[in-house]
Parts: C-alpha cells; sequence; structure tokens
C-alpha cells in the first residue's frame, strides 16, 4: 500500500509484494530446518571436544 500511495505502479508493487513473500517463505523454511537439526542434534547429545576440558 505505501509504495502505491507514493507512485508506485501496481506491477512494480505487485512484484515488490511477491519478492518479500518469497524471501519470507525461504527464512522460514532455513528456520525450521535449523530448528529440527538442533533438536535432533539435542536428542543424540552432544559430542564431545577431545580439546576442550
Amino acid at each position: 500500500m505505501v509504495l502505491l500511495v507514493y507512485g508506485t505502479s501496481l506491477g512494480g508493487a505487485a512484484g515488490t509484494a511477491l519478492g518479500l513473500l518469497s524471501v519470507t517463505a525461504a527464512c522460514r523454511v532455513l528456520l525450521r530446518r535449523s530448528e529440527r537439526g538442533m533438536r535432533s542434534e539435542g536428542a543424540r547429545g552432544r559430542r564431545r571436544d577431545p580439546d576442550r576440558p
């Protein structure tokens, strides 16, 4: 809406909205994948680092 108010064309505003939607969707997928990895790592236990006391 803001882009339309400031004079951007409808096509430009729609393209921007689709771009933001796709970036948001990709971030959500990556975040879920990361959260699943953290959960499965916690369930298996952390590997001990032999260099840490």
